[in-house]
């Protein structure tokens, strides 16, 4: 369909922006409403793109019958309410990842989108980029042969950003749930939920994480080693290490980017990056497809991947011991 898809947008930090954004390189998406907690940062955003509305509060946005579609930007700890509120409201969601703070919170906000019959996303933009579209047919194809290694990782040094979301407990703040969601994902992408994990963590003085890595082992004694940081930038690349050869995903392996296979026998596949804006905008693509077609999950992300993936968070915070209030 080339109608236009109006999405209202909650919260007006980075990622909203940056999604915003990206919908400028497609055809038929508009940012036709966004929500804040105050009149000014609302109309100041809204004022970037054309047509678009400003509400004060969110609940006046989700309340909007011209939308099609919402998507939520807010702090960790706000997922659950914000898309409960929306569905509430007979609006489909697209919310940031992680979905939530743990994995009741997602069964819960799955199980409402189920009852109403909406469609509801997990935005985990890099699942749905052109790259790991590449991916998942190396992968389905053997040409790696049996898997049996997975690394990836995420760093950055963020420790001279002062926004309280990367900080405080009552926000969900640290290195796991911000960045490491990144490779938690991954590996469930490439072999699916581990048989057992083994994590470890150094905490902030405020009580989050400030890095976390783990190992993930499956029953056929592959094992994925995944790794976290807030506090240094690390190479943020990923390989896939099969029988036959690895797959060697180039820096912030996460987003738009260049990779390559290596094969035993010495020869190699390149795949240049040719891709061109930050990438958000094929989730977008894809959600709107789920809405139009009556799907109320993606088959590249269904809602059961989406449980699993916080499965592994909420085992990953237990072995830590990072918690967080009102949990």
């Amino acid at each position: 369909m080339n109608s236009e898809f109006k999405w209202g947008i909650i919260g007006t930090g980075g990622i909203a922006k940056a999604f915003a954004n990206d919908l400028g390189f497609t055809k038929n998406h508009k940012v036709a409403a966004v929500g804040s907690r105050t009149s000014n940062s609302a109309q100041q955003f809204a004022s970037k793109y054309p047509g678009c509305t400003g509400y004060a509060s969110y609940s006046e946005l989700v309340a909007d019958p011209s939308l099609d579609g919402v998507y939520i930007a807010t702090p960790h700890n706000f997922h659950k309410e914000h898309t409960i509120m929306a569905l509430n409201a007979g609006k489909p969601v697209l919310c940031e990842k992680p979905f939530a703070v743990n994995e009741h919170e997602v069964r819960s906000m799955i199980d409402l989108a189920q009852n109403k019959g909406l469609t509801l996303m997990e935005a985990m933009w890099t699942r749905f980029l052109p790259h790991i579209a590449k991916v998942r047919e190396i992968l389905a194809r053997g040409i790696l042969g049996e898997i049996f290694t997975i690394h990836a990782d995420f760093g950055r040094r963020l420790t001279e950003n002062n926004n309280p979301r990367l900080w405080e407990p009552k926000l969900a703040g640290g290195a796991l749930l911000d960045l490491g969601i990144y490779p938690v994902s991954f590996s469930h992408l490439v072999l699916g939920a581990p048989s057992s994990i083994v994590a470890q963590a150094t905490f902030t003085d405020k009580g989050v994480d400030a890095q976390t890595s783990a190992v993930f082992t499956y029953e056929n004694g592959a094992q994925s080693i995944i790794s976290a940081s807030s506090h240094t930038q690390t190479p943020c690349t990923a390989h896939i290490s099969g029988f036959k050869g690895f797959l060697e995903i180039d820096q912030q392996f996460y987003c738009p980017t260049a990779m390559r296979i290596v094969l035993h026998d010495g020869s190699k596949m390149e795949y240049p990056n040719t891709y061109k804006g930050h990438g958000l905008r094929e989730q977008a693509i894809e959600f709107a497809h789920c809405v139009r077609s009556g799907n109320i999950e993606s088959p590249l992300l269904p809602h059961n991947e989406s449980i699993s993936v916080m499965e592994s968070m909420d085992e990953i915070r237990r072995q830590v011991g990072l918690r967080y209030p009102n949990e």
